[in-house]
Formats: structure tokens, sequence, C-alpha cells
């Protein structure tokens, strides 16, 4: 259930509890796909609400009801909406497999491609050093999935020496951020997707070379 073209790489599992139940999404290929929410537990008790996207024979095979413990598989995608509503980048889980949600939520992800913007080192408003980073990650058809990424602490200070095409591996979890957007004297809550990195390595742009050189093994915080 992964995609890894060279040393790319898009892998996803996901245990929580189905918000609603699916509804249409879209159409590509004579393939109906519908999404559902999913909503999983941090250890803090806060929930990350996913958006998961998945083609209907899957669902037909493996229904998914509100309030059903769920376990998602599969990777992460990235569509530019061009609506004019709501968020320019639009962050997904697509479903590779969908099965009953047996132990505790998870939430992880593993996922390997090549920085596509500078990173920006920065402060939040508390004194906490946090790096934005953005991953471009290949398909295997050509397509790419840009995901942004956030590091915390000294992981953070060590992704920002990275620059843009260096290549990385990273370990972290899919989370959701509600904020607040004016516009034109218009206030709207939206929802930010971001991945959290726990653990990050840097590697050689060619496959047969595949050093690693690791920047940090962070502990898995439940960073908020």
């Amino acid at each position: 259930m992964d995609m890894h073209t060279g040393w790319n790489e898009n892998r996803a599992l996901l245990r929580g509890t189905a918000a609603a139940a699916p509804v249409w999404s879209h159409e590509t290929h004579g393939v109906v796909y519908e999404l559902f929410p999913l909503n999983v537990l941090r250890l803090s008790g806060a929930a990350d609400r996913i958006n998961v996207i998945a083609p209907r024979p899957l669902l037909e095979a493996r229904p998914v009801e509100a309030g059903a413990p769920v376990e998602v598989e599969g990777e992460v995608r990235s569509f530019n909406n061009r609506s004019g509503r709501g968020s320019r980048l639009v962050i997904t889980l697509h479903a590779r497999d969908i099965r009953a949600g047996v132990g505790p939520d998870e939430n992880r992800l593993t996922l390997a491609g090549a920085l596509c913007k500078p990173p920006v080192l920065r402060r939040t408003p508390l004194g906490r050093e946090i790096c934005d980073l953005m991953l471009a990650v290949n398909r295997r058809y050509g397509r790419a999935d840009y995901l942004p990424c956030i590091a915390w602490g000294a992981l953070a200070r060590c992704c920002g020496e990275l620059g843009v095409g260096d290549g990385v591996r990273l370990d972290g979890r899919l989370q959701s951020r509600v904020y607040t957007k004016v516009d034109q004297g218009l206030t709207e809550q939206r929802t930010a997707y971001e991945v959290s990195v726990m653990h990050l390595e840097t590697f050689s742009e060619e496959p047969e070379v595949l050093y690693t050189k690791p920047l940090h093994a962070a502990a898995k915080l439940d960073m908020i």
C-alpha cells in the first residue's frame, strides 16, 4: 500500500472514528469516489479530522457508517482548489484499503521526496521554534503531491539548514488545524492540513547511492 518511485514514498495508516457516512466526491476515468471525515484522537484528547477519499467499489465491499471505528491505509494526496472558495491547497487521505478499526487511534505517515520551497524557520508567539517545509512526492504516473510539513524544536533548527531540491525521508502524522480567514471584511473558519514531522533523514538523489544522514530522532510527542 505504498507509492515508491525512485526514492519517493507515500504511506499512511490512520485509525479512528468515521464522523459521517461517505458522500459523493467526484468521478474520474469512470470510477466514482466518495468522501468521509475520519476523527483521530491525539494523546492530549484533541482530535484531528481528516477527509478520506475512497473509490465506491471499495466502500461497497467494506461499508463505512458514521460512528464506526475505521482503519484506513493509503496515500496522502493534494490538489489545487481553483474555485475561489476555501483553502487553495486541499489535502486528503486517498484510501487503498479500509477495514474495521481495532485498538487505539493511530496516525502514522512515511513520506519521501524533495523539498520544493526554501524552509522557513520561525518562532511561535510563545517562543517555540518551528520550521515550515513543502515536500514534493512523485506519484507513479508523473504527477506530484505537494505536502506542507512542520517540524519543532531541535528538529526545526536542523530542517532550517536544508535547501530546495534536498531529498528527505520523514515519519510523522497528518494533522488538522482550524484557523480564521478574514477576506474583504468577511470572517470564515477554515481547516488547514499539515504533516507534523517526528523524524527526518536526508539522502542522495541517486537511488543507487542512497545514504542517510539522521538529523534528529524526535520523540513521538503529542504536538498541538
